[in-house]
C-alpha cells in the first residue's frame, strides 16, 4: 500500500529502446494535472536521439490518471504522425484508448485554432506612429486643462483643498531629500572622478571644480532631482489616481460637480512646480560636495581652493537656467503622472501598469526637453 501511494505521488516518465528499434514510454505514477506533468518535449528529443521506426506505452507503474495523460498522448500521437513514426497505443489502459480514438475520430474545425501572424513591417510602423501622435495629442490636452486649472487657481475660482497641497508639498519636497542628496552626491563624484582621471595627464586638475559646478548646476542637477522624482513621486501621483478610478472616486467627484482636475490634479502640479526648483538648489549644493570630496581625497586640492574656483566658473545663467529647467520638469512628472492614472483601467492590476507608464512617460518627455532646452539656451548664449 505505501509503494503504491508513493506511485500515485511521483509522475515520471521513461524511455527504453528496443531491439526492434522500438521507443518505449514508461508512464509512472500519478499523471493528474495539478500534478506537474512531464513535457511532450522529452519524447521529442529522445525521438531525435534514437530515431525509432514505432513508439509504444508501458503502464505497469501507472498511477491515477486524468485527462492531462490523455493530452500527452495525443500530442505524442501527433508527433510521430508529423514524423511518419507509428505510435502503439495497445499498452495504454482501455478507457484512455477509447477516449483518444474518440478525439482523433472528430476531426478538428478549419477555423477552430486562432491564427496569429505578424503585421508587415510598414504597418507596425505606422499603428506605432498612430499611438504616439495619440498619445502627444492626450498629453497637450491635458497640459492645456491643468493651465486652465491654474488660471482658475490665479483667480480664486478653483475648487481644492489647501490641505491636500499641504501634504502634496510634503510628500513631493521634504520626503525627497534624502534620496535627492544621496544621488546627487554620488553623480557629483562620478563626474569628478571622470574629468580627473584626463585632466590629470595634463596637470590641469583644479579645473575639475569647473567641470563639476557647472555640469551638475546647469544640466545634471535638475535632471538627475527629475529623474528621481518621475520615478518616485509620478508613479505614485499614477497609482493614486488609478486607484480612485478604480474605486469610483474620480467619478463620484464629477457626479459631485467638482472638477478632477481642479481638486486632485491641481495640488500635485502646483506642489512640483514649486518645490522642484528647491530640490535642484539642494541636488545642486551636494553634487558639489561630492565633486570637492573628490578632489580633496584623490586631487590633494584644498576645500578653498576648489570651492573659490566652483564658485567664480559659475554665472547667474547657469544657476537660473538649472531652476527653471527643474519647474518645467516638475509639470512634466505632474502631468505625465496625473495623466497616467486618469488613462488607467477599472482593475487592480491596470494600477501598476499606470505607474509603469508614468515613469517611462516622464523620464522620456524629461529627456526630449533637456534636449530641447539644451538647443534653445545655447542659442541664447546662456
Amino acid at each position: 500500500m505505501e509503494a503504491q501511494a508513493a506511485t500515485d505521488q511521483v509522475t515520471d516518465l521513461s524511455f527504453e529502446l528496443g531491439q526492434d528499434s522500438s521507443l518505449v514510454i514508461h508512464l509512472i505514477g500519478s499523471w493528474r494535472m495539478h500534478h506537474g506533468l512531464p513535457s511532450v518535449g522529452r519524447v521529442l528529443h529522445e525521438v531525435n536521439q534514437s530515431k525509432p521506426r514505432r513508439i509504444g506505452f508501458e503502464t505497469s507503474r501507472l498511477g491515477a490518471w486524468d485527462s492531462g495523460l490523455l493530452t500527452f498522448v495525443a500530442r505524442t500521437t501527433d508527433l510521430g504522425r508529423s514524423r511518419n513514426i507509428p505510435v502503439a497505443l495497445d499498452g495504454l489502459p482501455e478507457g484512455l484508448v477509447r477516449l483518444v480514438e474518440l478525439a482523433e475520430a472528430v476531426p478538428e474545425k478549419k477555423d477552430a485554432r486562432v491564427k496569429t501572424q505578424s503585421a508587415p513591417l510598414l504597418q507596425r510602423v505606422g499603428t506605432a506612429t498612430i499611438n504616439y501622435a495619440e498619445g502627444t495629442e492626450d498629453f497637450l490636452t491635458f497640459l492645456g486643462g491643468v493651465v486652465i486649472a491654474i488660471g482658475r487657481m490665479f483667480k480664486g475660482k478653483a475648487r481644492f483643498r489647501n490641505s491636500d497641497l499641504m501634504i502634496e508639498i510634503q510628500d513631493s519636497g521634504v520626503s525627497a531629500l534624502g534620496i535627492v542628496a544621496m544621488i546627487s552626491f554620488l553623480v557629483g563624484t562620478i563626474l569628478a572622478f571622470m574629468g580627473a582621471v584626463q585632466l590629470q595627464q595634463f596637470g590641469a586638475q583644479i579645473y575639475v571644480a569647473d567641470l563639476v559646478s557647472i555640469g551638475i548646476v546647469r544640466e545634471m542637477g535638475a535632471m538627475m532631482t527629475a529623474i528621481i522624482m518621475a520615478g518616485r513621486t509620478g508613479a505614485s501621483f499614477a497609482a493614486q489616481l488609478g486607484t480612485m478610478r478604480v474605486t469610483q472616486e474620480v467619478d463620484a467627484l464629477t457626479t459631485m460637480g467638482i472638477s478632477p482636475m481642479e481638486f486632485l490634479v491641481l495640488p500635485r502640479v502646483v506642489a512640483l512646480i514649486l518645490m522642484m526648483p528647491l530640490l535642484c538648489i539642494f541636488a545642486d549644493v551636494f553634487g558639489v560636495a561630492g565633486g570637492a570630496f573628490v578632489g580633496v581625497a584623490m586631487l590633494k586640492l584644498a576645500l578653498s581652493t576648489f570651492l573659490r574656483e566652483a564658485w567664480n566658473a559659475l554665472t547667474l545663467g547657469n544657476l537660473f537656467g538649472g531652476l527653471f529647467k527643474a519647474a518645467v520638469y516638475g509639470v512634466i512628472i505632474a502631468i505625465a503622472g496625473c495623466l497616467r492614472g486618469f488613462q488607467c483601467g477599472r482593475s487592480s492590476s491596470a494600477v501598476g501598469v499606470a505607474a509603469t507608464q508614468a515613469v517611462v512617460t516622464g523620464i522620456v518627455w524629461i529627456v526630449v526637453a533637456c534636449g530641447i532646452m539644451a538647443f534653445l539656451f545655447n542659442m541664447l548664449n546662456i
